[in-house]
């Protein structure tokens, strides 16, 4: 018995997502008594994959063909279930990220496994196996209880510290014949937005909202931005109003995201909003209304006017900066 951690890897590097999950699922195999294992699929260098083994992992399999770099659900899920198959894994950990979700429930189909999907953390209990998650929003946890022998976990990003325990892990080449024919999806252009943080990879976010009053006021959230090396963001009426881009957008209809830290100017908080941003780990909130929702899953908040708050801000980091 083992447990499994799918290593998603962007153009053959891994963010802090993947080691995250390596961190989790190397807790998650000390509370069974047994060893985790980590799998990559896609061209990666083996520098790069022994950056895993940092963080507990015994194992990495390197699994390798042609037609492997694009993701297609179908061969991507056979390469997972044949691994798990041969190093006798019941427990399966992923990213409960767009790609997560795709490959969780077919994964769960083919092995027969339970799924836990979204957890916040590490399970309540071994025996019986109980792991909790967040709904209603993030305003409420469920406790999910799987019985089935073969488990599946999608951990929500931001859910789980990194771990260093450096392990002299094994590196493991899984070779993987393709047959062209199986191959069901074709990319036939990519295009790859450039000159600035996206959304869902960024560690701080400045989003504004309609209390900015105006798209000519955001000059000083840009700045912030700028200075704390961070990505832009916006409630849901900005961007229909457009006064910011749709891909901006987060909340329940727009991105899910889970910074580190997360500033809410001028956003009144609605269920909606905070739908997609509730996994921030530190929320701070600048709103004219103190009895504004976002106030209430803020952990720092500001009363006051953005206009005359943000410069004020702006001006403490540069100086802590030394600019």
């Amino acid at each position: 018995m083992s447990v499994l951690v799918f290593t998603e890897n962007w153009d053959g590097k891994f963010k802090k997502l993947s080691f995250e999950l390596v961190s989790y699922a190397s807790k998650l195999a000390e509370m069974l008594d047994t060893s985790a294992i980590a799998i990559s699929i896609g061209k990666v260098t083996e520098d790069e994959l022994r950056k895993l083994g940092r963080y507990g992992v015994k194992k990495i399999i390197n699994a390798v063909g042609e037609g492997l770099n694009i993701l297609d659900n179908q061969i991507w899920v056979n390469t997972i279930s044949e691994v798990a198959n041969q190093d006798n894994a019941n427990l399966i950990v992923l990213s409960n990220n767009i790609i997560g979700k795709a490959l969780a429930p077919r994964l769960s189909v083919k092995l027969k496994a339970g799924l836990g999907s979204g957890i916040s953390g590490l399970p309540l209990s071994i025996e019986p196996f109980i792991v909790y998650k967040k709904v209603y929003s993030g305003n409420a946890f469920a406790h999910v209880r799987i019985t089935s022998e073969n488990k599946i976990l999608t951990l929500s990003q931001n859910s789980y510290e990194l771990i260093e325990k450096q392990t002299n892990a094994e590196i493991v080449n899984f070779p993987v014949l393709v047959k062209s024919g199986s191959i069901k999806t074709q990319v036939k252009d990519v295009q790859k937005q450039t000159g600035k943080i996206l959304l869902t990879d960024a560690e701080v976010v400045i989003s504004g909202g309609r209390g900015m009053k105006s798209p000519d006021n955001w000059g000083p959230l840009l700045e912030l931005a700028t200075l704390l090396g961070a990505a832009t963001a916006c409630s849901r009426p900005v961007s229909d109003e457009g006064w910011r881009p749709h891909d901006e957008h987060t909340g329940q209809t727009g991105k899910v995201i889970a910074p580190n830290l997360y500033f809410a100017i001028g956003i009144s908080g609605a269920t909606q909003h905070l739908a997609g941003v509730s996994s921030s780990k530190v929320i701070v909130a600048i709103n004219t209304d103190k009895d504004a929702p976002i106030f209430e899953a803020a952990q720092y908040g500001i009363v006051g006017d953005a206009a005359k708050v943000l410069p004020k801000i702006i001006e403490a980091v540069k100086e802590i900066q030394g600019k």
